[in-house]
């Protein structure tokens, strides 16, 4: 009722498609966008209106929207865009679908799109980063900048060098495989905007490069440890050398990484250290830190001795065992107000033990864009539930003998046939008489 600008809805799922999963998804959808119709079909200034695109039989109509590919649904406003997939639309445990979660997905989506501020992230450079308009595979940012823009983001380079200060339009800001070391006062802007600020820090940490933020780390709960993690499991690196990662049982639960542990999506990574819980970090109740992804426990091995040129091989004594690695880990700040039955949330950081995984020629790897979109969404607030209830899917199984199925069927083809010609007979019957 409140909406005082038009969203418009694209649909480009369709009715008749081979996948089933699309063709339940769009009877779902299709019905609920209708409501969405119903309820602003009054309201002039902000109405809700939806249409259905074939992006293979009307190619061009899809081109001048952007879009690009078929089973996604666009919502826009002006010039503002959200993308909304289908692994959103529904709670998935064990690849089961549990619950369809439209009304929250395309409500906090209308309400995205029609926030006259976008929020911004800011990605930090001097230190040697990846940058956001580079197009090389092994290190360009552009297929990311792209897909934030995408998705309502506004995205901008930030040199602390230069500007002494993080912006105050700042949602977010992103660490993007750094070479060289912060220094104490870029980390101490840095500690302010997480602390006093409420920041929200993405600090993608590659090995063999310190970073100058240990005192950060350490002051939020996670340890970056200097060494390499392989493993020699034959389903824990492919063929090219990528580590195969999943998450943990913690992750499984948290906001980041629970799509890729509810659809069970491997993730794929470059080289990379350990990101872990810090075992010496100060005692906090109020800061919450998680493991959520990790390699194969049992093959995998941290190597502290990486500048060797021999062949990798894991010591004991000196090396981090497969039970002790972590490559994802979250922290977060969440400060009780008083006797109030709620909290407030304080700063979020995500450290990650690689960077090569969101350049151009990685992030084409579901797995890793989904867990680093997951990661900005939770990091922007963008995962903050509404109050809208999801809808259980149920399902129903007959179980009939042949017997039973026997009779079924000479119920279908002969009772129910011969019920109807019965009652237009007696019909007839009694209107000529």
């Amino acid at each position: 009722r409140k909406l005082d600008v038009p969203v418009k809805i694209v649909v480009t799922l369709t009715e008749d498609s081979d996948n089933d999963q699309v063709a339940q998804a769009y009877k779902d959808v299709s019905g609920l966008l209708r409501e969405y119709g119903y309820a602003t079909e009054n309201n002039d200034k902000g109405r809700v209106t939806t249409e259905y695109l074939d992006v293979f039989q009307r190619r061009r109509d899809a081109e001048a929207l952007g879009i690009d590919q078929a089973n996604i649904i666009l919502v826009m406003c002006g010039d503002k865009r959200r993308i909304v997939k289908l692994d959103e639309l529904y709670d998935v445990n064990n690849q089961e679908k549990k619950a369809f979660l439209g009304q929250k997905v395309f409500t906090a989506a209308i309400l995205d799109v029609s926030n006259p501020v976008r929020k911004k992230i800011y990605f930090l450079q001097g230190h040697g980063e990846m940058q956001l308009d580079d197009v090389s595979p092994d290190r360009g940012l552009s297929v990311l900048k792209g897909e934030l823009k995408s998705r309502n983001f506004d995205v901008e380079s930030l040199d602390l060098s230069a500007r002494h200060k993080i912006p105050d339009d700042a949602s977010v800001v992103v660490i993007a495989g750094p070479q060289g070391r912060c220094t104490p006062e870029e980390e101490n802007m840095l500690r302010q905007y997480l602390s006093t600020r409420a920041g929200r820090l993405l600090a993608l940490l590659p090995p063999m490069y310190p970073s100058g933020l240990d005192d950060l780390l350490y002051e939020w709960g996670v340890l970056a440890d200097d060494v390499v993690i392989y493993d020699n499991g034959s389903s824990g690196q492919n063929d090219n050398g990528d580590l195969i990662l999943v998450p943990t049982e913690a992750g499984a639960k948290h906001p980041v990484t629970s799509k890729l542990a509810g659809y069970h999506i491997p993730l794929r990574f470059g080289l990379s250290r350990c990101v872990r819980p810090d075992p010496g970090r100060p005692l906090d109740n109020n800061l919450l830190v998680t493991p959520l992804v990790r390699p194969d426990p049992a093959t995998s091995w941290g190597e502290r001795n990486y500048r060797d040129r021999g062949t990798p091989s894991f010591d004991e004594n000196i090396d981090l065992p497969g039970s002790a690695l972590v490559v994802v880990t979250s922290s977060e700040r969440v400060t009780a107000q008083g006797n109030l039955p709620f909290s407030v949330p304080g700063g979020r950081l995500v450290a990650f033990g690689s960077s090569d995984w969101i350049s151009n020629a990685r992030l084409g790897v579901i797995g890793n864009r989904t867990l680093f979109m997951s990661a900005v969404n939770w990091a922007a607030d963008r995962d903050v539930d509404l109050n809208v209830p999801v809808r259980p899917i149920g399902k129903f199984q007959l179980s009939l003998n042949q017997g039973q199925l026997r009779h079924l069927r000479y119920s279908l083809f002969l009772l129910l046939p011969g019920a109807a010609a019965l009652l237009g007979a007696i019909v007839y019957w009694t209107r000529r008489n």
